[in-house]
C-alpha cells in the first residue's frame, strides 16, 4: 500500500505501508540479539561443552572478525545478485545459524555457527541500508534509518533480560531459538520487500578484498589483546614476540599498512575505470568523512562503557547480570528512545547543529559520571549521568547514518552499508580494548600508590597477595586470597578498602579520559552537513553542503 504525499519541498513524496520496514527492523534485531546472547549464554555453554570460557569466547571474537572481514565484500555481491535475493538467503543462512546452535554437541560447532551467522550478517548488514533507500524515501527514510540504531538499543535490553531468565530456567541453548523464530519472521515478512534486479556487471575485486578483510582481521586481533600480549613488551600469555616486542601492536600496525595499500588499490582501480570493491565517493566530501569519524567515535564510546560498568558491577562488586542490566537500563532505554524521535528535529535543526550538540551531551554525561559515580549504581546523580549520555549517543547513531545515505545516490547505498559495517565492527573492537588496556594501566598506579598510602599493609603481607597482579576482582574474592596469609583482621579490612578505593578511582578516571575523547568528536562534528531545515538533498541532483 502506497499514498502520495506533499515533502516539505513541495515535491511528491511517495509514502509506502511500513510492514516491509518491520521485517528490516526485525533483521537488525536478530543480529543484535545474537550478539548480546553469547555473553549471556557463556556460562552455561562453559559448563555444557567442558572447556575454558576462553575457548567459549572464541563464538563471539569469530562472529566479529568474520562480520568485519566480509562486510565490503557481501555489498558488492548484494548489488551483482540482487539486494532481495541475497537477503532471504542470509536470512535462511542465519537462522541455520541458530540451529547449529541448538543442537551444537561440542564447542567446534557452536564455533562454526557464529562462523555462519558473521558471514551472513555480511551481507544483512549493507542489505538493511540498500533496501531501505529503495523502498523509502524523504522523511520515510530517515525514520527507517533511526529505527535500526534503536532496533539494536532494544535488542541487548531484550537479550539480556529474555537470555537470563531462559539461561537461569531452563539453559542457554533456547536463547538460540528465539533467534531462529526471528529468522522465519524476517523471511516471511521479506515477502512485502520491493528492490531492483542485480546487476550482473559488478565485478568483485578479490584483491581488494583480501586486503581490506586481512586489514580488518588484524586490527581487530591487536586491539583485543592489547591487554592479554601487552601493548608494547610481551607478556608470557603472547602466542610469541619479535625481540621482546608484543604482538598485538604489531599486528595493528600492520593492519594499517594494509588498510592504506587497501585505498590506495582502491583509487587506482576506480581511476582506470573498473569496478572498485567499494566506492569511495561515499566518503569524497568533508562533511561525510566527518559523518565517519563521528560514527566511529560514538561506536567506540559505547562499547567502552558497555564493558565498563558491567566490569565494575560484577567484577568488583560481585553483582549479578540481572544487576547490571538494570544499572545499565536507564542508557539503553533512552538511547532506543532518542534514536527513535531524533528524526522529529531533522526538519528543525541541521545536521551540524544535532551532531555538536550530541557529542557536547556525551561530554557532559561522561564528564559527570566521572565525578559522581559511586560504589551504588542506582543514585539519582549517577543515573542521570546515563541518561543525559544516552541521550547525546541515540542522537549521534541515528544522524551520522542519516547523513551517509541521504548524502549519496540510491545506487551507492550498499557501499554506505558497508563502511557502516566495518566502521561499527572496528570502533566496537577498539573501544573496548583500549578502555581495558586504559583501565588496567590506570589500576597499576591506583593500587602501586595506595600500598603506600596504607602503612598498616607491611611489605611481606603485600608480597604474599601480589596486589600488583590482582586485576579487577572482588572483595569477596579478595578475602579468599587474604584467608591464604597470615594477615590479621584490621589488615584484611585494608585491603579490602584498598581495592574499593583504587578500583573506583580507576574507574573514575577512565571515564574522564573516555569524556574527553568524546570532546575531540565536536570540532569535526562542526563539519557535518548544514542543510535547510526540513530539507532532504536530493543526491542525484548534485550534493548541497
Amino acid at each position: 500500500m502506497t499514498s502520495t504525499a506533499p515533502s516539505p519541498a513541495g515535491t511528491a513524496e511517495e509514502r509506502r505501508s511500513w510492514v516491509p520496514m518491520a521485517g528490516l527492523f526485525l533483521a537488525q534485531v536478530l543480529m543484535s540479539f545474537n550478539v548480546a546472547a553469547l555473553p549471556v549464554s557463556l556460562g552455561g555453554m562453559v559448563e555444557d561443552f567442558g572447556v575454558p570460557p576462553t575457548v567459549v569466547s572464541s563464538t563471539i571474537v569469530v562472529y566479529g572478525l568474520t562480520v568485519a572481514a566480509l562486510v565490503m565484500t557481501g555489498a558488492k555481491l548484494g548489488q551483482r545478485i540482487g539486494w532481495v535475493v541475497m537477503f532471504r538467503v542470509m536470512i535462511a543462512a542465519f537462522a541455520g545459524s541458530a540451529l547449529l546452535m541448538i543442537v551444537s554437541p561440542t564447542v567446534g560447532w557452536a564455533i562454526a555457527g557464529q562462523a555462519v551467522a558473521g558471514a551472513s550478517a555480511a551481507i544483512i548488514v549493507p542489505s538493511l541500508v540498500a533496501l531501505i533507500a529503495e523502498n523509502y524515501s524523504g522523511a520515510q527514510q530517515a525514520t527507517a534509518i533511526g529505527s535500526l540504531g534503536s532496533a539494536r538499543a532494544i535488542s541487548g535490553v531484550s537479550a539480556f533480560f529474555l537470555g537470563g531468565a531462559l539461561g537461569t530456567l531452563v539453559g542457554w541453548r533456547p536463547v538460540f531459538g528465539v533467534v531462529l523464530a526471528l529468522a522465519v519472521a524476517v523471511l516471511l515478512l521479506s515477502t512485502r520487500l520491493r528492490s531492483d534486479g542485480g546487476n550482473r556487471e559488478v565485478r568483485i575485486d578479490l584483491v581488494a578484498s583480501v586486503l581490506i578483510g586481512l586489514a580488518v582481521v588484524l586490527l581487530t586481533l591487536g586491539f583485543n589483546n592489547l591487554n592479554a600480549w601487552g601493548p608494547l613488551v610481551a607478556t608470557d600469555d603472547a602466542p610469541f614476540d619479535v625481540a621482546g616486542v608484543s604482538p598485538a601492536p604489531l599486528l595493528v600496525v600492520l593492519g594499517i599498512v594494509l588498510g592504506q595499500a587497501f585505498f590506495w588499490w582502491t583509487r587506482r582501480r576506480a581511476a582506470s575505470g573498473r569496478t572498485p570493491l567499494v566506492d569511495l565517493r561515499v566518503l569524497s566530501s568533508p562533511s561525510e568523512r566527518a559523518a565517519v569519524y563521528a560514527m566511529f567515535v560514538v561506536v567506540a564510546l559505547e562499547a567502552a562503557l558497555n564493558f565498563t560498568v558491567p566490569l565494575y558491577i560484577q567484577i568488583v562488586q560481585g553483582r549479578s547480570p540481572f544487576d547490571t542490566a538494570l544499572a545499565m537500563m536507564p542508557f539503553n532505554l533512552t538511547v532506543f528512545v532518542t534514536a527513535t524521535l531524533i528524526v522529529r528535529f531533522y526538519r528543525r535543526y541541521p545536521p551540524r547543529t544535532i551532531g555538536v550538540f550530541g557529542f557536547v551531551l556525551t561530554t557532559v554525561g561522561l564528564g559527570w559520571l566521572a565525578l559522581v559515580v559511586t560504589n551504588n549504581w542506582e543514585t539519582l546523580p549517577t543515573i542521570l549521568g546515563l541518561l543525559v549520555f544516552g541521550v547525546g549517543q541515540g542522537a549521534l547513531v541515528t544522524l551520522v547514518f542519516n547523513v551517509l545515505v541521504t548524502a549519496v545516490p540510491k545506487y551507492l547505498a550498499g557501499d554506505v552499508g558497508s563502511i557502516r559495517g566495518t566502521t561499527q565492527n572496528l570502533a566496537s573492537a577498539v573501544g573496548t580494548a583500549l578502555v581495558g588496556a586504559l583501565l588496567v594501566t590506570i589500576l597499576s598506579v591506583n593500587v602501586g600508590r595506595a600500598v603506600v598510602e596504607h602503612p598498616e599493609l607491611p611489605p611481606g603481607l603485600v608480597a604474599q597477595v601480589d596486589l600488583d597482579a590482582v586485576n579487577f576482582v572482588s572483595n569477596d574474592e579478595l578475602r579468599e586470597v587474604l584467608a591464604g596469609t597470615d594477615a590479621d583482621p584490621a589488615q584484611v579490612a585494608a585491603a579490602v578498602a584498598l581495592n574499593e578505593e583504587a578500583r573506583l578511582n580507576t574507574l573514575r578516571l577512565g571515564l574522564l579520559v573516555l569524556a574527553g575523547i568524546s570532546a575531540t568528536a565536536i570540532v569535526p562534528a562542526s563539519r557535518l552537513p548544514r542543510y535547510r531545515p526540513g530539507e532532504v538533498p536530493d543526491p542525484s541532483r548534485g550534493r548541497t553542503r
